[in-house]
Formats: C-alpha cells, sequence, structure tokens
C-alpha cells in the first residue's frame, strides 16, 4: 500500500497462503484474538471506522485485512499460495533469485521479507508424542474439525495462545489438564462490545483519529516502565496476585499460577476469564515437567501418567531467528543463517552488511512488550519506500548498509537492552538460549519512528 501511494507499481507479494492475513489467516483456534486494542491495531492511514469491539477478534481483523487488500487494488500484484523457500543474491546483475517450493524462479531488484516473528510454530520434542492416538496438533495449525465436547483435553503451554484457548475449551471439555513450567503473569484485558452509540461517535468528528493518538499515548507511558524503570511495574504484579487470591479457591491452584519470575520478563498477558476458567473443578494444573507421551496421555517426571483424548500444544513459536525457514544467501555467498547463527540482528531490524537491496519487515529486535507492531511496520514500509525511491531515482544498482553503521548500532541495542526489564533471569521467546534478547526494541516506537523517517545515505554503501 506504501509502495502504490508512492507511485512504485512495479512489485509483486508472494505469501504461502491462499488468501492475505499471515498470522490472522492461520492462527484460527477458539478465542483467537488481539492483546492490542482494535483502533490501535490498524493503518493509521486506512483507519476502520467500524471495529465491535476493544479487542478485535481473528476473524474480523482477518476481514480487515482483506478489505484492505481489495480496496487499495492489490490483487493484482499478489501471488498466493506460492512458498518462497530460498533466495540468492546474483552479484553479477545485482538482483534476487528466489526460489519456491515448486521449482519456479523470481527474480527481483528488491527483496523484502515480511514473514514476521511469529509464523514457526514452535513444536516440543516430547517422547513418544507420535504414539497418542487421541486428536494432536499445534494451536496455530488448529484442526477445524475438532469437538472438546466430553473429552478430557491436555493442554500444554501458558502463553498468550493458551490463555486463549483455555477458557473456550473448559465449558464443553470433560476435564481440561493444562501443563506449564511456571505460571503467567495475566491482566485483566477489559474487552467489551462497542455501542451503537460509539461506534457512531468514533465514525465521525474525527473521534476515532483522537481515540487512537488516546491508545498510543498510553501504551508510549506504560513502555517506559519496560524499557527504562521496570520497577515501575510493581503496581501491576501486585494486581495480579489480589486477583489470584480473590479468583482462585484452591490454595494449590493459587501457588502453581503464581508466577516464578519477575513481571516483565516475559510476555505479560491479558484476560479477562483466565483465572475464572482455571478455578473450575474440572480443571488440573501441573507444573511438573513432562518426561514422555504414551498413546493415551502425558507422563510427568513424578511419574505420574495424566491420561487424555486429546493434546493441544500451545507452545508458542520459534522466534529468535525470523527467517530460518528461508534459506537467504548474500552476496559472496554467506548464508543469512550462518550470519545470525550466534543471535539475529539488523541495522534499524531491517538490513544486514553483505545483503544489498533487501529489507526485513518486523526483523530482529523490532518486536514490542508494550505496543502496537502496526506501528513499527509502518515506520519501516515507509522507510523501504525511501530506499526503494532512492535506487530507482538515482539508477543505483546496490544499497549495502555499511558494516561499521550496522556494528555500531547493534552495540547500541545490546547496551540499551541491559537496561530493559527483559533482561531479567527468565527463559522467553525474546532470547536466544544463550541468553541474548534478539527480538524487542529497546526503547519506545516513538524513538524508533524518529530513527527511521530518514535514511541516512552515510550509513550505507552505494553502488551505481
Amino acid at each position: 500500500m506504501r509502495l502504490k501511494a508512492a507511485g512504485i507499481d512495479d512489485f509483486v507479494v508472494v505469501d504461502k497462503n491462499r488468501d492475505v492475513g499471515g498470522t490472522w489467516f492461520e492462527n484460527t483456534y477458539p478465542g483467537a484474538a488481539c492483546d492490542i486494542e482494535s483502533y490501535l491495531y490498524s493503518y493509521s492511514f486506512l483507519p476502520n471506522p467500524d471495529w465491535s469491539r476493544k479487542f478485535a477478534g481473528q476473524a474480523e481483523i482477518q476481514r480487515y485485512l482483506a478489505a484492505c487488500a481489495r480496496d487499495q487494488h492489490l490483487h493484482p500484484h499478489l501471488r498466493l499460495g506460492t512458498e518462497i523457500v530460498g533466495a540468492v543474491f546474483d552479484p553479477v546483475e545485482s538482483v534476487w533469485r528466489l526460489s519456491s517450493a515448486e521449482g519456479e524462479v523470481i527474480a527481483a531488484r528488491i527483496l523484502v521479507p515480511a514473514c514476521g516473528q511469529l509464523n514457526r510454530p514452535s513444536i516440543p520434542v516430547l517422547p513418544g508424542i507420535e504414539s497418542f492416538t487421541g486428536p494432536c496438533f499445534h494451536s496455530a495449525r488448529w484442526d477445524p474439525s475438532f469437538e472438546a465436547r466430553a473429552k478430557v483435553v491436555a493442554v500444554i503451554g501458558t502463553g498468550a495462545s493458551a490463555v486463549q484457548i483455555v477458557p473456550e475449551l473448559v465449558p464443553a471439555a470433560e476435564r481440561v489438564v493444562l501443563f506449564q513450567r511456571s505460571g503467567a503473569w495475566v491482566l485483566p484485558k477489559g474487552d467489551r462490545r462497542f455501542s451503537r452509540l460509539e461506534r457512531s461517535l468514533l465514525r465521525g468528528f474525527g473521534l476515532g483519529r483522537l481515540y487512537r493518538t488516546l491508545i498510543a499515548g498510553k501504551n508510549e507511558l506504560r513502555g517506559v516502565a519496560f524499557v527504562r524503570f521496570p520497577w515501575m511495574l510493581a503496581p501491576m504484579a501486585w494486581r495480579v496476585r489480589r486477583i489470584i487470591r480473590r479468583r482462585v479457591r484452591s490454595p494449590e491452584k493459587r501457588a502453581a499460577l503464581l508466577p516464578s519470575y519477575r513481571i516483565g520478563c516475559k510476555r505479560v498477558l491479558i484476560s479477562d476469564d483466565w483465572y475464572s476458567a482455571l478455578d473450575e473443578d474440572k480443571v488440573a494444573i501441573v507444573s511438573d515437567a513432562i518426561t514422555a507421551i504414551t498413546s493415551d496421555g502425558v507422563v510427568t517426571a513424578d511419574g505420574r501418567l495424566h491420561r487424555a483424548d486429546a493434546l493441544i500444544l500451545a507452545t508458542g513459536f520459534a522466534a529468535a531467528n525470523p527467517l530460518a525457514g528461508l534459506n537467504i544467501v548474500g552476496d559472496g555467498g554467506r548464508a543469512l543463517n550462518e550470519v545470525w547463527r550466534d543471535g539475529a540482528s539488523a541495522y534499524l531490524g531491517m538490513t544486514m552488511p553483505g545483503f544489498p537491496n533487501l529489507f526485513i519487515l518486523y526483523g530482529p529486535n523490532t518486536n514490542l512488550g508494550h505496543d502496537s507492531i502496526v506501528r513499527m511496520l509502518e515506520a519501516q514500509a515507509d522507510y523501504v519506500v525511501q530506499a526503494v525511491q532512492l535506487l530507482r531515482d538515482r539508477g543505483l544498482r546496490r544499497l549495502d548498509v555499511a558494516p561499521p553503521a550496522a556494528h555500531a548500532f547493534d552495540g547500541w541495542v545490546g547496551a540499551e537492552l541491559k537496561r530493559t526489564v527483559w533482561n531479567a533471569t527468565c527463559p522467553s521467546w525474546y532470547k536466544t538460549a544463550e541468553g541474548r534478547i534478539t527480538n524487542n526494541w529497546p526503547g519506545l516506537v516513538s524513538r524508533f519512528r524518529a530513527m527511521t523517517r530518514r535514511l541516512k545515505l552515510e550509513d550505507y554503501d552505494l553502488r551505481s
């Protein structure tokens, strides 16, 4: 959309799915919804004046994205149902040659991987999982034919998808067994439907834009706690403890649900019905490590077999390397996966030395713990448009970030991250196994937008 707005029409969007929407096309599990308010989880230049509720569900977000593609006349540019598996830079022609899973080769002067950080399901290595005889699937690959009624359902994981799925399963299932490494910090969501009057007001008088601005401001203030003063998160922790005491009757469940790590170190979750659902007598919480899966259940370290008719893996995504599924080879035959062997990094989260004319959207260290990723993506998209215009208008063949600029930026990011709450001790998908934070942006969105407002030629090597 930003390319077309800049008068650039020579582009193609390749997507492995049969429709647009990315994560909102793929994740169709019960309760799937956004944890950023609807008016901020949409494009500033294409607002949706008719969101039905404060936090939109999966289907409504998917419809919004499909409408954007339709109304902005993107379909002539779309290649749906085509999966790219590799890309190699041709230094002679200064083009990227992309290979599809079907063996097709697509040549492009500029490559923009926009695969996201949360698109490859993280499947845990559990001995015997292949022997389980009941339904077994990852939450991001939900089986639409699955019916929980009268079943004992085992759910592994207590992350963002689990807090949405479990409350939907509990009313129908005979029993739900939740397996967790630790309890999670879960704050109230405050979701509700917009009234007819509210929707009418938000459609007119510029109130929708004002409402969006207010939400963004609130999130930026909250972000200060995450990136500078983690002690400010203490009231949130106190609030969660109070909710657990009030909504969970069993002392054993309360103890299991109380997180063992500092609030904010992992993703802070939001839900209005998580603790109420877990308080139900038909829900069991198991914190012992899983040692094996049998044909009819889950075995834990204490030797117990927890029988189950269905197994749902709510285990999140492999996010440390957002492009691990692609074999990207840059100038001189350097593979990106090898360059990122010790952790992904990129200048402004978008480009790396030795990979000319390549710009990642939602790349390393551009994830947020407090705000809408759409705001980051808009800044990145406009930055990429500047690069495309520069290459076109100056007749350049290559635009490659200079190693000194990339190294300086990486050092700055590392130093800034040490001051954030994510640097606290806890395992999280924000970090590599070695503890390097490769996902999160160490500042406020406003700072990122300021840093990407202008493409600095002095940070790049240009070739005519």
